[in-house]
């Protein structure tokens, strides 16, 4: 809960603390203020929606006509194309068809940069709804809107002190978006005993707000703060005047920093109402389990006394034994799950905590009741995190590892049951000695093991070793004659180690997928995303799984997309954050091809016998200058990673031969490509002229150079079962 604060204000400190605290502030300041631009940018340029402005809106109410909003738009590479000798103005599209968007128009009936008339109809569900735009360049990265039930309104008048208040009341959503080095003033009039809670939606938005929401009194003196989750909790001691104060925890603002308010009016006692809705975190692809409801069907007994114990049946033919939703409520608190195991068997136990969103770091303990000792309790079992399947960066780039964090917090593993007798499970937050916090939810399964997998996968991340620190948002925005690799991480639960098959579909025109496939035991593989040469503009929706043998059966598994809610390009200022991307969207046939194709041109499939060897041939395709004369190469592709790395001449690329022998390859289809990170000129193709905002004959951009990661395109190989030597 918030805990009621004196906060000084900075005028009423004493000089030597002033000067102290300006201090800081400058520091803080200098840190968080924008790196120079290195001379080599990462990364080929990509459309990304960067904010939607209001950042939510009313739905109609069933049966009426849909809710009309202005809706204004920012981001990068943003802009129309050509078409028969017409403009097309940027797209803006929604994931529910329910939600449409047209150009909003000026007087002269031309198409308003960057503003949009968007409408809402009545069968589109509250919550989280994704927005896309479709430009010159394709189909860009998306940005979140919320659809809900309360009447909205948006905040863009200043209100940085008690004077410029914004009226606020309870059920009803207020828009803004963060002032830089003030706080966001809001009147709030409260009578005797009258209970608000106040829920400031941000990162759950993916704002890079990090709010500090604050209660004052009529005079602006500081009553309650919050600084951790959002949500801030008060019941008014008198009737009067209050203000609620919001600000970015290191004070930045600006466009992305955009939040939604909402003051919701309960009774005394009453449970906290449920946070506005919230995108999910890369590490939530893996709960729940296949066939699971989405609550438990049981709620733990939250007994006051610590030492309550729940007895448990674990029903030795059920298939899952227990299944239960708690809290880590009140701080220190430990839940005791008691039961009797026979020797033999074999349970798997797993807890989904963080997973749920919860800021929590579960920890489950088995304990064994020793025989003729009394209350004594011997350990049998510890379960901790889920290892992540590929290991994330350390330091948010990607200097040792991909910066996406696909492990997790929360509890996996097998229970082996080696004596008859009586057993206790004890599960806690590891963090939650002193932390009060009824929203620090888990859910406990006990269960047989029931082999399976789940899969998420995001675009391939630059590995490079001069310093960049870039963790950018990449749209499968294809360009002709490109190829993108998506990384694809496993975590695989009870038991199951079989190969995964990875595929595609629903692509659109002129795109191809190859699935480099994940070996037995494996946790990592990747997808090619291929696009012709000159394919048609276009986009589709597109469908990424999995399939694996389990139980002699065919098993196929959803592969979520994930992505990073900001372009980051300097790490060491700015932390990246990810999340699950709901709709998979792929385009092809934008105004510019890749600089670079690198291509086999042997006839495929490559077709050798067992143990024999055969080489590939290379081709370059270069359609601008490259810097270097060598590329260093490597090989990915089940079994063909231990190809040792090689030099590619630029100008006349040799064949690669692979032995066979050597590689251990068995009998089958493969695939196998090869993947470097590349230097190139880039200049950007000149925007239409027919669009509203062109101007004349505009000087073209100098060319500039750009890393970009270089994925040829996959090489398909058969290998023949060897010919065996018949006996004399």
């Amino acid at each position: 809960m918030p805990s009621i604060l004196s906060v000084p204000r900075f005028r009423d400190a004493a000089p030597g603390a002033r000067i102290l605290c300006a201090l800081g502030l400058l520091l803080a300041q200098l840190c968080l203020a924008p790196q120079p631009v290195a001379a080599q940018s990462v990364a080929l340029p990509l459309p990304r929606l960067l904010t939607l402005t209001p950042a939510g809106f009313q739905r109609s109410v069933a049966g009426s006509e849909p809710t009309t909003i202005e809706v204004k738009v920012s981001g990068e590479n943003l802009d129309g194309w050509e078409e028969g000798g017409q403009y097309v103005p940027p797209q803006l599209l929604f994931s529910h068809p329910g939600i449409t968007a047209t150009a909003l128009l000026s007087a002269e009936g031309k198409p308003e940069k960057d503003r949009y008339l968007v409408r809402v109809a009545s069968e589109v569900p509250s919550g989280l709804h994704d927005a896309r735009m479709m430009t010159a360049l394709g189909i860009s990265s998306g940005r979140v809107c919320t659809a809900s039930d309360h009447p909205e309104t948006l905040r863009t008048d200043p209100a940085a002190d008690v004077s410029q208040a914004f009226p606020l009341a309870p059920g009803i959503v207020c828009n803004a978006k963060a002032t830089a080095q003030v706080a966001d003033h809001y009147r709030l009039e409260l009578q005797t005993g009258q209970r608000v809670v106040i829920d400031c939606a941000a990162r759950g938005i993916e704002s890079k707000l990090r709010p500090v929401l604050i209660l004052a009194d009529a005079t602006g003196a500081d009553l309650v703060a919050e600084r951790r989750g959002g949500l801030l909790d008060f019941t008014a001691p008198a009737p009067s005047t209050y203000f609620v104060k919001i600000h970015d925890l290191s004070f930045q603002g600006g466009p992305e920093f955009f939040y939604r308010l909402l003051v919701h009016d309960l009774p005394v006692g009453a449970p906290l109402p449920a946070r506005q809705a919230a995108v999910e975190p890369v590490l939530s692809f893996s709960w729940p389990p296949v066939g699971f409801p989405a609550t438990a069907p049981a709620q733990e007994s939250e007994d006051p006394d610590p030492a309550a114990v729940q007895q448990v049946t674990l029903a030795a033919d059920a298939a899952v034994a227990l299944d239960v939703a708690g809290r880590f409520f009140p701080a220190a608190d430990v839940d005791t799950y008691q039961f009797t195991a026979e020797a033999g068997q074999i349970w798997w136990i797993e807890v989904a905590s963080e997973r749920l969103g919860a800021p929590t770091n579960p920890a489950v303990v088995v304990q064994r009741s020793l025989p003729g000792a009394g209350l004594v309790w011997e350990d049998t079992a510890e379960f901790s995190d889920i290892a992540a399947p590929i290991k994330p960066s350390t330091n948010h780039y990607a200097y040792d590892g991909p910066p996406y964090e696909s492990g997790s917090a929360d509890c996996l593993g097998k229970l082996e049951i080696k004596e008859t007798g009586s057993y206790r499970l004890q599960i806690r937050d590891l963090f939650g000695g002193t932390r009060d916090d009824p929203q620090a939810i888990y859910r406990l399964v006990i269960r047989k093991a029931a082999p399976d997998f789940a899969l998420v996968c995001w675009p391939l991340h630059m590995e490079l070793r001069n310093g960049d620190r870039a963790a950018l948002s990449k749209p499968l925005a294809l360009r002709g004659g490109g190829t993108v690799s998506l990384e694809v991480a496993a975590i695989r639960r009870d038991g199951f180690d079989g190969p995964i098959e990875l595929a595609v579909s629903g692509l659109p025109e002129g795109v191809t997928a190859t699935g480099l496939r994940i070996p037995a035991g494996a946790t990592r593989g990747q997808i090619l995303l291929t696009a012709a040469e000159s394919p048609p503009r276009a986009f589709a929706g597109v469908a990424i799984s999995g399939k694996g043998l389990i139980n002699g059966q065919s098993i196929e598994r959803p592969c979520r997309l994930a992505g990073h809610c900001w372009p980051v390009r300097d790490g060491w200022s700015e932390i990246p954050f990810p999340r699950l991307i709901p709709e998979t969207l792929v385009s092809a046939g934008g105004l510019e091809k890749a600089p670079l194709t690198l291509r086999s041109t042997a006839p495929e499939p490559i077709e050798v016998a067992e143990g024999g060897s055969f080489t590939v041939p290379l081709e370059l395709l270069k359609r601008g200058e490259v810097s270097g004369a060598q590329f260093q190469m490597r090989v990915i592709g089940a079994g063909f990673e231990q190809q040792p790395g090689f030099e590619l001449n630029v100008a006349a690329p040799a064949p690669v031969t692979f032995d066979l022998a050597k590689l251990k390859i068995p009998p089958g289809d493969h695939v196998l490509a090869f993947i470097t990170s590349a230097v190139t000129k880039y200049a950007p193709a000149a925007v239409t002229k027919l669009a509203p905002d062109a101007v004349g004959e505009a000087q073209p951009p100098a060319a500039a150079d750009v890393a970009e990661i270089l994925v040829s395109q996959p090489v398909h190989v058969r290998v023949t079962p060897a010919t065996k030597e018949a006996t004399p």
